[in-house]
């Protein structure tokens, strides 16, 4: 089977009129960057998961093509799907794209993506972005991942699902780090203030483990 064959066939799957289906596929994307250009194609005929390496191993220019053309219009459609464990699925390995597709296609074609699924009714598909936000900050950088995302994570600081607050909390300490003090105390600052007033004990306790406190007290 030929690559020009396996990419669309991944592409169907990830269109297949069955939840668990979508599900399984979109779970594999991150998986892209290890089986490109794969030898033995005999273990893309074991399960349907396992085609979902078609794409691993591909050089830069073909990668990000692929992805592109083939893979992000059908990701866009799952992002709306009515089945949540498809979407909870997709969140969990879309961050992994970033990388893929280099800093320009990660800002205009998957930030608005990330935002979409970080605004989610389903706390799984929310928590799943939040917790992936460090492989997109290595591609984009700090500044523009917050700048693109600040409102949603300001947002999310109060959510009512404690172990979303949790994650955004977990990530405060990267944005510390690499934004510096004066943009944290301003933008960052009264969020942690209002953790210390949470009722999670476990939050409370994450709160001054992961936190540099020399940057929100």
């Amino acid at each position: 089977m030929t690559m020009s064959e396996l990419v669309p066939a991944f592409t169907n799957l990830l269109k297949d009129p069955e939840g668990e289906v979508r599900g399984a596929a979109a779970q594999k994307l991150n998986s892209i960057h290890r089986r490109f250009y794969f030898d033995n194609y005999a273990l893309f005929t074991k399960c349907v998961i396992a085609f979902a390496a078609f794409c691993a191993k591909l050089k830069k220019s073909a990668r990000e093509g692929a992805i592109l053309n083939n893979i992000l219009p059908v990701v866009k459609d799952l992002v709306i799907d009515p089945n949540q464990h498809v979407k909870t699925e997709l969140a969990g390995v879309i961050m992994g794209l970033a990388p893929l597709v280099g800093k320009e296609n990660t800002i205009s074609q998957l930030l608005p993506i990330y935002m979409q699924l970080l605004k989610d009714s389903t706390a799984e598909v929310r928590l799943n972005i939040i917790s992936s936000l460090d492989k997109v900050n290595d591609v984009i950088g700090a500044s523009q991942l917050s700048q693109s995302l600040l409102p949603a994570i300001v947002e999310l600081a109060e959510d009512g699902k404690w172990r979303v607050r949790l994650a955004i909390v977990q990530f405060m300490p990267l944005l510390a780090a690499q934004l510096g003090q004066e943009f944290f105390d301003e933008k960052m600052l009264p969020l942690c203030l209002n953790w210390l007033c949470d009722h999670g004990k476990l939050l409370l306790e994450l709160l001054f483990t992961y936190m540099d406190l020399k940057y929100c007290l």
